[in-house]
C-alpha cells in the first residue's frame, strides 16, 4: 500500500471515529432526558395508584420498549432496511443480539426503571453510570479491545464521579426505599455492560440499526409474555389503564427519545468500540442532573456538583484524541 493510499484510509477512519464519538455523546444526552421524563411519568396515574410497587415501573418499561420498538421499525422502514429483520434473525449473530437484549432490556431496563421509581432519576443515573468499567473489562477479555491508560483513567474518573453523585440519599421521605433503588440500579449497570459486549460481538456481521431494532423488539416481547404475567391482573390493569390516561401517550413520546438514544449508542459501539462508547455514553449522568433541575425541580447539592465535575473531566480524558483510535485499529 503506498503512502497516499494509507493517508486517505487513516483520514477516512478518523472521520468514522469522530462520528462514533458524537454518536456516543448524543446517546448520553438523550438517555439522561429519557430517565428524567420516565421518572416524572411514573409518578402519575395509573402508575402511582396501585397496590404493587414493582408492577408499575415494569409496565412502564414494557411500554417504553414497545414504543421504542415501533419507532425503530419505522426508522428502518424509511431507510429501506425492514427486510433485514427476517434475514438477520436467521443468523447466529442475531442469537447473540437476542441474548444481549434480554440482559440489557428486561434485566437492565427493569433495574433502571425500578431504580428510578425507588431512588429517583438522577441518583439512578449516577449508579448505572458505573457500567463502562464492567464493559471495558469484559471487552478487554472477550473482544480483545486495546484500551489506553488515558481512556482507563477517564472511565475510572467518570465512575468515581457517578458514585459521588449517588452517595447521599435525597432529603425528605419521597424515596423510603432509596437503597433498594440503588441496588437495582447496580443490577442495571451489570446488565448493560454485558449487553454492550455481546451486541458488539454480534454487530460484526449485523447492521447496528437492525441490531438495536431486534434488541428492543426482544425486550418488549419478553416483558409482555414472561415478566408481566408474574404480576397477574395488576400489571395488565395498569397497562390497559395507561391508555385511558395521558401517561401512556407520554411514554409513546418518551419512547422516541429512548429509541434515539439506543440507536446512537449501538452505532457508537460499532464505530468506536465498547469501552470508549460506554465511557462517553456515561455522560447521561450529567444530563440527568441538568434535565432533573430544568424539568423536575431537582435540588442541586454539593455532591451533585462535585460528581458532575469529576465525570466531565473523565469524559474529556475518554474522548482524548480520536487519532489514537485510528492508530489502535491500524
Amino acid at each position: 500500500m503506498d503512502q497516499r493510499t494509507q493517508l486517505l484510509l487513516q483520514k477516512k477512519d478518523l472521520v468514522f471515529a469522530k462520528k462514533g464519538i458524537n454518536s456516543a455523546l448524543l446517546g448520553g444526552a438523550f438517555w439522561g432526558l429519557d430517565g428524567v421524563l420516565m421518572g416524572m411519568v411514573l409518578s402519575l396515574g395509573p402508575f402511582a395508584n396501585n397496590m404493587s410497587i414493582f408492577a408499575a415501573p415494569l409496565v412502564g418499561a414494557c411500554l417504553h420498549d414497545g414504543f421504542s420498538t415501533l419507532w425503530l421499525f419505522i426508522h428502518n422502514v424509511v431507510k429501506g432496511k425492514w427486510k433485514d429483520y427476517v434475514r438477520t434473525l436467521r443468523t447466529r449473530p442475531a442469537k447473540m443480539i437476542i441474548l444481549a437484549a434480554i440482559l440489557g432490556g428486561p434485566i437492565g431496563m427493569s433495574g433502571n426503571l425500578l431504580g428510578i421509581y425507588f431512588a429517583g432519576a438522577s441518583y439512578t443515573a449516577a449508579i448505572t453510570a458505573a457500567y463502562p468499567a464492567i464493559g471495558a473489562i469484559l471487552s478487554l477479555i472477550f473482544l480483545k479491545e486495546k484500551i489506553s491508560r488515558r481512556v482507563w483513567a477517564g472511565i475510572t474518573l467518570a465512575i468515581i464521579g457517578a458514585f459521588v453523585v449517588g452517595f447521599v440519599p435525597p432529603e425528605g421521605s419521597d424515596y423510603p426505599h432509596f437503597y433498594l433503588g440503588i441496588g437495582l440500579a447496580a443490577i442495571a449497570a451489570i446488565g448493560w455492560a454485558l449487553e454492550g459486549v455481546m451486541s458488539t460481538y454480534g454487530m460484526d456481521l449485523v447492521d447496528s440499526d437492525i441490531a438495536i431494532g431486534i434488541r428492543e423488539a426482544t425486550s418488549f416481547f419478553v416483558y409482555i409474555f414472561a415478566i408481566l404475567p408474574l404480576f397477574g391482573g395488576a400489571a395488565y390493569k395498569i397497562l390497559s389503564d395507561s391508555f385511558t390516561t395521558p401517561s401512556g401517550w407520554y411514554i409513546a413520546v418518551i419512547g422516541l427519545v429512548g429509541a434515539t438514544s439506543f440507536l446512537s449508542w449501538y452505532r457508537a459501539m460499532n464505530m468506536t468500540g465498547v469501552s470508549r462508547a460506554m465511557g462517553l455514553n456515561v455522560t447521561f449522568a450529567i444530563w440527568s442532573v441538568f434535565f432533573g433541575w430544568l424539568l423536575n425541580n431537582l435540588r442541586i447539592t454539593p455532591n451533585l456538583i462535585i460528581g458532575v465535575i469529576i465525570i466531565s473531566i473523565g469524559t474529556i480524558l475518554t474522548i482524548g484524541n480520536p487519532k489514537d483510535l485510528v492508530n489502535l485499529r491500524s
